[in-house]
Formats: structure tokens, C-alpha cells, sequence
């Protein structure tokens, strides 16, 4: 609470102190707000570069299927054809149909032959490695092999959505939304995958609103899937509207014309000249000057807004600073994130 408080004091001193001596820096036209926008429209990675975040672009092998290897505890179904042994044939078919060949310390054992080392090879190299040791002791041997029991693997999904998935080496990440019943509420750019506690910059939002199939990557066993709310992103639109607020993105972005429609309109008091928008949770904090007039003949895709701007329609040139804090401190002070970029941006100096 003393922090909340704190911040907005620390806000409503810094705003009546830059009344008179205001830093033009981060002020930004149209033009700079539409070419922001084109670079939003580009996705996920592109906006959380824009807001300082070292994003990786995603690695063509993680669209390359691997095959199943062997692992420790896997069981093994081996088969043998000599066109003479039928005794050998006899003794491994009912080995493989009693209890299978258990892989224990990376290893198999075969009566007579002793102990084959399988641990992290594919079926076909495992059957060549062991029909080359067979046949150096009987000739014209054929040896077939496939897994009786697999190691089992999943992957583990939070958020909105709990749950534990078992994969294969053929499963990908949308055979994972569709299994868990994704809500049509959950935040698509705020999900994420983790590998190894790395961050794997999969565009939710491209894959399945989209179909972008370059974002449909392999799951490996042991991924963690985060599903993010709805309310985990949000714009905030005040002013000379019908009604002042937050709007949920769970898109990452919304164009400027349907967030003020979603709040009912510009009121006739406002000045339409006097649109801004404050844009402060990223690494180079802007504030755009829009004119309604000019907005109007553009489409959505030129005037997007990302998570965390303040779009403020004015009545008049923002002269009456103690309306505007009347006005914006109730929404900013809830979300932290910006208050960080309006810090950022210099409109709050707290000491720190």
C-alpha cells in the first residue's frame, strides 16, 4: 500500500514539476506511430525486442522431427530369422514375449552373447549393431527389432490450463493446444514455452490465428507450456471517452480505432486533434500525437497498440495537469509494468 501510495506522489511531482519545463525526446508524430505499427504487425519476436528483451529467432531444427532413441528402462521386442536355427528363433521370440529385453544401464543381454550397449540409439542402429555381432557367429541371421514398452514422456502445461501431456517424437506444439482444450480467452502473445529453462520465442498468435506452420515446433520431453489470462496484457484508454478504462489484449495488439470503439467512443467535449498515446513499457518510450481526422482514413493495421500504452484523448491541449492526474493516476498506479515505463520515460522520478 505505502508503495502504491509512494508511486503516486512521485508521479504527481514529477508532472507539475515538467509543466514548465517539459522534455520533448520522446514526443513522436504519426508517421513515427504508423512505421511502430508496421514493426508490431512483423510479431511476438519484433515487440519484445521494442520492449528491450534479447529474443532468438527460433532454430529451423526445432522443426526437424528426431526419432525415438533407446532409453534406460525401455523394453525391447526382438525377433531373429535363420533358415537352420530354429532353436536360437524359439529361445528370443519367447524371451520378447514373456518379458521383452529390459534396457538396464544402457544395456541388453542376450543369452550366450553376452551384454549389446543400445543406450541412445535408434532402432535401425541398434539392430545393425547387433546383427553385425550375431552373424560373426551364424551366418545369414536376420534380426528385427521395435520397442514393446517406451519410456514415457510429457510435457507440462500451466496457466489457465493445467495439465500433463504424453508425446511422442512425432508431437508438435499445436497437437498439444488442441489435446488441452485451449480457451478462447487465453492470452496467445503472453504463452510460452520453456526448454531447459530456455525461453522458445513461439508466436502462439501466428500459429494458430494465423497458421503459420513455422511456429509449429517438436516438443521434447520435460517442456513446461505456459497459457497466460486474458487480463496478463492490457491498454488503457482514457479521457474524453464514454468510458475511461482497461481493455484486454490477449492478441498482443489492438488496433487505436477498435480500442476507443470497445470504450463506447470519443465524447463530442474532446478535442479530436489531442490524441495521445503514451507508449512507455518499451526500450525507447515515445509519446505519439494523433489527430482523429487522420486516423480515420488509415486501416488497423497502420495504428496497432501493444501491451502497457495509455491512449489519452484530450479536450484540450494538456494544460490542466491536475485533471489529467485525476484522471490517469487510478488506472496507472494498478499495473506495474507502466509505471516502469513511465519512469522510463522521466514523467516519474522516485529517488531510485
Amino acid at each position: 500500500m505505502f508503495f502504491k501510495f509512494f508511486k503516486n506522489i512521485s508521479l504527481i511531482c514529477f508532472i507539475l514539476c515538467s509543466c514548465s519545463n517539459r522534455d520533448t525526446s520522446n514526443m513522436a508524430s504519426a508517421q513515427d506511430f504508423i512505421l511502430a505499427s508496421y514493426k508490431i504487425n512483423e510479431g511476438k519476436k519484433e515487440i519484445l525486442q521494442m520492449q528491450g528483451l534479447d529474443v532468438d529467432n527460433l532454430s529451423a531444427d526445432l522443426l526437424e522431427n528426431s526419432s525415438d532413441v533407446i532409453e534406460e528402462t525401455d523394453i525391447l521386442n526382438i525377433e531373429v530369422y535363420h533358415p537352420k536355427r530354429v532353436d536360437l528363433i524359439n529361445s528370443i521370440k519367447s524371451i520378447s514375449k514373456e518379458n521383452g529385453f529390459a534396457v538396464l544401464d544402457g544395456k541388453i543381454f542376450f543369452p550366450d552373447l553376452g551384454y549389446f550397449e543400445v543406450a541412445n540409439l535408434s532402432l535401425k542402429e541398434a539392430k545393425e549393431k547387433i546383427q553385425k555381432r550375431f552373424q560373426d557367429e551364424i551366418k545369414d541371421i536376420e534380426i528385427f527389432i521395435s520397442f514393446k514398452e517406451k519410456k514415457p514422456k510429457k510435457v507440462e502445461v500451466a496457466g489457465i490450463v493445467t495439465s500433463e501431456v504424453f508425446i511422442d517424437s512425432k508431437t508438435r506444439i499445436f497437437d498439444i493446444l488442441i489435446k488441452v482444450k485451449l480457451p478462447s480467452n487465453a492470452n496467445l502473445f503472453k504463452s510460452y514455452i520453456l526448454r531447459d529453462n530456455a525461453f522458445l520465442s513461439v508466436d502462439f498468435y501466428k500459429l494458430l490465428k494465423e497458421g503459420d506452420m513455422s511456429q509449429n515446433i517438436y516438443v521434447k520431453n520435460g517442456d513446461k507450456i505456459y497459457i497466460a489470462e486474458s487480463s496478463s496484457s492490457k491498454v488503457y484508454v482514457l479521457g474524453e471517452v464514454c468510458r475511461q478504462g482497461y481493455i484486454e489484449i490477449p492478441d498482443g495488439k489492438i488496433s487505436l480505432k477498435e480500442a476507443i470503439a470497445k470504450v463506447g467512443g470519443i465524447l463530442y467535449t474532446a478535442d479530436k486533434s489531442l490524441i495521445q498515446v503514451f507508449r512507455a513499457n518499451v526500450q525507447d518510450p515515445k509519446i505519439y500525437h494523433l489527430n482523429w481526422k487522420y486516423i480515420t482514413e488509415l486501416p488497423n493495421s497502420c495504428l496497432n497498440l501493444i501491451e502497457g500504452d495509455i491512449v489519452y484523448v484530450s479536450s484540450t491541449i494538456i494544460s490542466d495537469w491536475n485533471k489529467f492526474i485525476t484522471q490517469i493516476l487510478p488506472t496507472i498506479s494498478l499495473v506495474d509494468s507502466a509505471y516502469r515505463g513511465f519512469k522510463n520515460m522521466g514523467i516519474i522520478i522516485d529517488g531510485g
